[in-house]
């Protein structure tokens, strides 16, 4: 017998107590065959003798490799029993020396193909070709050896995992202290890779995996056992690398040398997290406006940028003087020529997990000079003005003066005039140089108490600026007019009364 080792050697020895009992269960056929045939009942029945037969795979040799014997223990060697086999491959992959039992293969197995063939064996007279055992089957089973490469089914591989994720605290205090926690597998789990090896699990380490990282151990690292891959760092960072090409290699026999290695790629993509503020390309713009802008004209735009992305960049911006003075009113080139406003920046989605990083906010300063502007004539008072007069004031007297300037040149000549359309009549008249108003028609206050009346200023040198004022004229009463009876009155007297004396409103002398 060929020496196979200890498994084998159980494996035999399981097999001739398989025998044992595969004779007894099959006696009864037996006999009935033996009388069929005319086989004496009086001989001692044997049983069949063979090994538990196993052949390694992929055997490469010039010569058919030996499997094993079978052999009845009625057989003294005087080749007068005839052995046969059939069933899977009898007669192609094994065959069988018809004298001595010897099985052997022909042809190279791949027990990754086939794990095992069941056959059956045949002892007979050779001169009568009567059987002399029961026909039993038995299998013949392929050894495995280690001729398969890990292999990873589902590769190439994608995951993610956030930047900045921490490395043995479930939160992030901060970027210091996470650069200081980085022991090994307690890293932030990414994702799981698997690799799978045809060879025979339940046999020897042929089937057994170990995973390492091939490219990118920096950064990343995979447990060994179970092809987790983890973040071996603490301080990835998306703005600055935002996805990792990993080679990961899975090797059998346990790691050993001499084990088969099969490899995947595997991409990382690092996702964003809100870990950096606002922040304002230059310090400080400088803009220009015209006076005569109106309220909310624009006057330029600024425009703070964020490195993270989607609504981490998401912010709001708020305006306010620097002086603390109202930002929105009208301009004024000759009050104030220079406005500094500062602007600020404010992440709307603060992660708390970042605060310590820094101020989510950012400022800069507006410079927005103001431009002069050709601006119409100003009348002092703005508001308008109230003038007096008596009502018997002579033609051509003077009732006021109205005033106006030009704000953007001093003592630039003005012209003035009525809008007729305020005084049809003609009531007033006005100096178109100085602004005198001076009465046209003589006036009485109790025909009109007050006169409202438009004046219109214009430049000189520009009769498209053009403003306009109101002008109230009160008439003054003077003592022009006797007192009158407002109704007519009849008096009646006797001819007979005395001095002093009146009629009651009976007509009786009192």
């Amino acid at each position: 017998w060929p020496v196979l080792g200890g498994p084998f050697l159980l494996l035999f020895l399981g097999v001739l107590h398989c025998g044992c009992e595969l004779s007894a269960r099959t006696s009864s056929t037996a006999d009935e065959k033996a009388n069929a045939e005319g086989i004496s009942h009086g001989r001692v029945r044997r049983g069949w003798v063979w090994n538990q037969f196993f052949v390694v795979e992929e055997y490469t040799g010039t010569e058919p490799l030996y499997v094993g014997k079978i052999h009845s223990d009625s057989d003294e060697g005087d080749g007068s029993i005839k052995y046969t086999i059939s069933g899977e491959g009898a007669g192609t992959i094994f065959i069988i020396d018809e004298i001595t039992g010897d099985i052997h293969a022909t042809e190279r197995l791949d027990r990754e193909e086939k794990t095992y063939y069941t056959l059956r064996a045949q002892a007979r007279d050779r001169l009568t070709d009567r059987p002399l055992e029961p026909e039993s089957e038995f299998v013949i089973k392929v050894q495995d050896i280690n001729d398969s490469e890990p292999k990873f089914l589902e590769g190439p591989y994608i995951g993610s995992v956030p930047e900045l994720s921490p490395i043995e605290h479930p939160v992030l205090a901060s970027r210091i202290e996470a650069k200081m926690k980085t022991t090994q597998n307690s890293g932030t789990s990414v994702m799981k890779v698997t690799a799978s090896d045809a060879d025979d699990p339940t046999y020897g380490s042929s089937a057994r995996v170990v995973y390492s990282v091939l490219d990118g151990e920096k950064f990343f690292t995979v447990d060994s056992q179970t092809g987790v891959i983890r973040t071996a760092v603490a301080d990835l960072d998306r703005e600055t690398q935002d996805r990792y090409e990993l080679v990961i290699k899975a090797t059998d026999m346990a790691g050993q040398m001499g084990g088969l290695s099969g490899s995947t790629t595997v991409t990382i993509v690092i996702t964003d997290v809100n870990d950096n503020p606002p922040r304002f390309p230059q310090k400080m713009y400088q803009f220009s406006v015209s006076e005569s802008a109106a309220v909310g004209t624009p006057v330029g735009r600024v425009m703070a940028t964020d490195a993270d992305m989607g609504e981490n960049t998401d912010m709001t911006y708020l305006i306010r003087d620097e002086e603390g003075g109202e930002l929105f009113r009208p301009l004024d080139y000759e009050s104030k020529r220079t406005h500094n406003v500062v602007v600020e920046a404010i992440n709307k989605h603060v992660d708390p997990r970042f605060v310590d990083l820094g101020s989510f906010r950012d400022q800069t300063i507006v410079r927005v000079s103001v431009s002069d502007a050709d601006e119409p004539p100003l009348f002092r008072p703005p508001e308008g003005a109230v003038m007096e007069v008596q009502e018997d004031a002579r033609v051509g007297a003077l009732v006021g003066i109205v005033t106006a300037v030009d704000p953007d040149m001093e003592n630039a000549p003005i012209r003035y005039a009525i809008d007729r359309v305020t005084d049809q009549e003609k009531i007033f008249n006005i100096d178109t140089v100085t602004g005198a108003i001076t009465l046209g028609k003589i006036l009485d206050r109790e025909t009109a108490g007050w006169h409202n009346i438009t004046v219109t200023a214009v430049e000189a040198d520009n009769l498209s600026q053009v403003s306009q004022t109101s002008v109230s004229i009160r008439i003054l009463d003077v003592n022009d007019n006797p007192p009158e009876l407002a109704t007519p009155y009849e008096a009646s007297i006797c001819e007979d009364a005395k001095p002093g004396q009146m009629k009651d409103k009976n007509g009786s002398m009192v």
